[in-house]
């Protein structure tokens, strides 16, 4: 099931926020992970069982490492023991098809004969689970967390819907509190709503009409400079708002049910440096890799050449995260090398100002390491790098030319708009000093108090956008979230 479906819209969420909130607060964990499951099965019943093993192991692993002490060497024995039976388990059902055809190319090359492995299908969401899973197991041996007792608040916490399939990847130690004791609220309940009619709006409207051009153009044999540009930049807005849409949509479903998640994006694009970049993009994940890998392979503790190091492996171990293919292994050295390059030139800072010459320098990185991470194998990759560096013909192919639409044409224009105002606008409000948040309800300056009515208006362009878009998606053919695959 999905969040941009008929069936979610207006069937299952208005079910479970109905039976929510007619359940007294003692059921609502209870209620939130049946629900989940039905979620979850949705798509498979029968991996729902690996689901829901692995969230028992991890339950199981917690009670031991707490029980044997923080940081101890029993401890320790449990953790590595509870670490090594998840990656297992995420080795298997998402490499075990990209080790096996590597191996069997390298036997075929010597003439032997290859391995049989029958087809191991992905399991979905399961990188997002295994590694919440091995955080908790993790804070629980640092001390971070206690240990839990309470199976349903744990099981929840891995199961909740809104961020089950894609994020944003969520810590144990930074809800357990909420499961325990959770506001609901008018406010926080319309805050959420709004949210998620946002996020919508995002990929319904923005992504889905974008991956039709970026789709069209990766799939050229032989693709002009123009083509391969334009496939390049539509993709690259395409992604940023099928899963920052995706973000916003499971941020705003959580605050619907009292949970308030970390933001998972930042304007990424309008970063000055990879550095910075990674610290607004996919904020969840990056910070992940930050604090259990980053830091458990030494940090910046051990030296120059082993920072740089460490730097370059955690982001490499990120692009394999992504994917069983060597696209998504060069995408995360790609990333790693310029984050060590620019740790080694002091270039890692947050910017102060905005320099047009550094963001044009840092986005261009970005989309061309875009281009592998979409490109479905190295040849296409090769393919679109070729054309466009050759700087050969700018103009688009006939064929390409004969695809594209004034929609899609005008719907790339309004992404880049969108992405430049609210861009600039983030940077600079976070130069300027904090200020209040805005509610719809003001005080004047003469104490009376009246609508913020630039507020309000905001949000029945909102609302009437919302409706648009359920209108096209009931239009439309059937499109995934793209980290769906991950």
């Amino acid at each position: 099931m999905v969040f941009s479906s008929n069936v979610f819209l207006f069937l299952f969420l208005p079910v479970f926020l109905g039976l929510y909130y007619i359940s007294g607060n003692r059921y609502r964990n209870l209620l939130l992970l049946v629900a989940s499951y039905i979620f979850y099965a949705w798509w498979r019943v029968d991996f729902l069982a690996l689901f829901a093993g692995v969230t028992l192991w991890n339950y199981w692993i917690g009670l031991k490492v707490g029980a044997a002490g923080v940081r101890t060497k029993p401890a320790q024995r449990w953790l590595l023991l509870g670490v090594g039976v998840d990656l297992c388990i995420l080795g298997y059902f998402k490499y075990a098809n990209f080790g096996v055809d590597s191996l069997n190319a390298i036997m075929t090359s010597f003439g032997l004969e290859p391995f049989i492995l029958t087809h191991v299908l992905l399991p979905i969401g399961i990188s997002f689970y295994i590694f919440e899973s091995i955080s908790y197991i993790i804070d629980v041996y640092r001390g971070d967390t206690p240990a839990t007792r309470n199976l349903i608040d744990f099981a929840a916490f891995v199961a909740i819907f809104p961020h089950l399939i894609a994020g944003p990847v969520l810590r144990f130690k930074d809800l357990v509190d909420q499961f325990n004791n959770r506001t609901h609220t008018l406010d926080k309940f319309s805050e959420g709503c709004t949210r998620f009619m946002q996020g919508f709006i995002k990929k319904v409207f923005i992504a889905d009409t974008l991956a039709v051009v970026a789709d069209h153009c990766f799939a050229l044999e032989n693709p002009t400079t123009g083509d391969a540009w334009l496939g390049a930049l539509a993709y690259t807005a395409q992604l940023y708002f099928d899963f920052s849409g995706y973000s916003d949509m499971a941020i705003g479903l959580g605050l619907m049910m009292g949970f308030r998640f970390m933001e998972n994006f930042k304007q990424p694009y309008i970063s000055q440096s990879i550095t910075e970049f990674w610290r607004r993009w996919h904020i969840s994940l990056s910070t992940w890799l930050r604090d259990y890998l980053y830091i458990t392979l030494g940090g910046n503790r051990k030296g120059t050449f082993n920072t740089y190091r460490n730097l370059f492996l955690t982001m490499l171990l990120g692009g394999l995260w992504h994917g069983a293919n060597f696209t998504y292994i060069i995408w995360g050295a790609w990333h790693g090398m310029w984050l060590a390059i620019e740790r080694a030139l002091g270039l890692d800072t947050n910017p102060q100002r905005f320099n047009p010459v550094k963001w044009a320098f840092t986005f261009l990185l970005v989309v061309v390491g875009w281009v592998i991470f979409r490109a479905e194998n190295l040849h296409v990759a090769a393919r679109m790098y070729g054309a466009m560096f050759s700087f050969g013909e700018w103009q688009l192919s006939e064929l390409n030319r004969a695809q594209l639409t004034g929609l899609q044409v005008a719907t790339l224009v309004v992404a880049y708009l969108t992405l430049a105002f609210f861009g600039l606008r983030d940077f600079y409000r976070n130069a300027a000093p904090a200020q209040a948040p805005r509610t719809p309800v003001q005080v004047n300056a003469d104490g009376s108090v009246g609508m913020d009515w630039t507020r309000v208006m905001t949000r029945a362009l909102v609302l009437l956008l919302f409706v648009a878009s359920v209108l096209k998606l009931s239009a439309q053919s059937y499109s995934p979230f793209l980290y769906f695959q991950f």
